[in-house]
Order: structure tokens, then sequence, then C-alpha cells
């Protein structure tokens, strides 16, 4: 019998929980490995010694150790939705999320790595540069691209669900209406909800679990 690819995770990881979200939607059977943080499998490490989640070994042996390469290997196996385009928008959209909101991002949710500023320098510095383009975007469709979602609406919300969480009360009342609109829409589906479940860290022996 041909092994299942292994998929080491961490559940609120957003880098791991866009890597689960295409390998789900793409129908992937899939073992899934809940990694403890502070105490990293040695399994995982000897796959990727950046020791960062998640990572991907195939059934061929391939690693992948970026949730991008994950996503896109997922979707060119099954991309029933159409999710993959070829816009530069989408590129241009993931990278400024990647690049720029997610230390940003880092600096607001982690402010005591950082004294020199208030935390709100920071969530305002978030806002102004992708958090509310994003809104004004969203005001005029349903997804970042249009009508239906692509790999830029799940490569990112993941973030967007993170920052929302930093200060719940502040975000529900912010100016951005369409945003929140769009990550409840997503966050709340079917789809987002089975890739969220809670695991115990694994442990080598441990019985099978699947995406």
């Amino acid at each position: 019998m041909t092994p299942l690819p292994i998929l080491y995770s961490f559940r609120r990881c957003p880098y791991a929980i866009r890597a689960r979200l295409a390998l789900k939607y793409a129908g992937m059977s899939v073992a899934v490995r809940e990694v403890a943080l502070k105490h990293k499998p040695v399994e995982m490490l000897t796959l990727s010694p950046k020791g960062t989640v998640p990572v991907l070994q195939l059934a061929d042996g391939t690693v992948l150790e970026e949730s991008l390469d994950i996503m896109r290997w997922a979707l060119s196996q099954n991309d029933v939705a159409s999710w993959l385009t070829d816009k530069e928008t989408e590129h241009a959209l993931i990278a400024l999320n990647d690049d720029a909101f997610k230390p940003l991002l880092d600096r607001y949710k982690y402010i005591g790595q950082d004294s020199d500023h208030p935390v709100e320098y920071h969530r305002d510095a978030a806002v102004d540069l992708f958090v509310a383009p994003l809104n004004q975007r969203l005001s005029q469709s349903r997804y970042l691209l249009g009508d239906t979602p692509t790999l830029a609406d799940m490569a990112i919300v993941p973030f967007i669900r993170q920052f929302a969480g930093v200060d719940a009360d502040w975000f529900e009342s912010a100016p951005l209406p369409s945003l929140r609109h769009w990550l409840n829409t997503l966050t709340q589906s079917s789809l987002f909800v089975s890739i969220m479940p809670k695991h115990a860290p694994w442990q080598p022996g441990d019985p099978l679990t699947l995406l």
C-alpha cells in the first residue's frame, strides 16, 4: 500500500491553516501530525531542519517546507472550483500579506517584543498598508478577485483571522464591514471548520489522524 503524505501542522498557525485548507479542498488523503512548538518531533526536524510548520512529506519522499508550495501542490492534484488563477493581482496580494503585513501583524500581536511604539501604532500601520485596502476591494466584490474564492482568499484569510483576534472588540467596531463579512463567510464555512479540530501533539506510535 502506498503510504499517505504526512503533514506536520499546528492548529492555530496561519501558514499551517492555509496548507490544510488547500489539502482538504483538493480532497487529499493526508496523515496529520499536530506539533507542539516547544517540543518539535525529531521526525519533522529531520525532514525540515528549519523547524517551522507546515511541512508536508509526500508519498515519494519529497518534502515541501513552504505553505504556498503545499497549497499549489494540492491544487495541481485537484482544483475542483478553480482556485488557481494566473492573475498578477493574486500574486501581489499574497506577497504583500506575507512580506509586509505579517511582520506588522507579529508586532501588533506580540507587542512585548517591541516596546518602542504602542500597540496601536502597529495595528494602524497594518490597517493602512493592507487591512483597509482589502476592505475597499471587498466592498466591490464578494471575494478578493471576484465573486468566487481563489487561492488569494484562502492564503490570506488565516492571517486576517489572526489580526481580528488580537483585539476582537476593536475589530468588531472598526470601519471594516466588508472585510468582516468576508472573514466570517470563510471562517464559518464547512471547509474551514473541518480543518480546525483540536488534536493532541503527535507522538510516535499514535493512531493515524486523517485531515
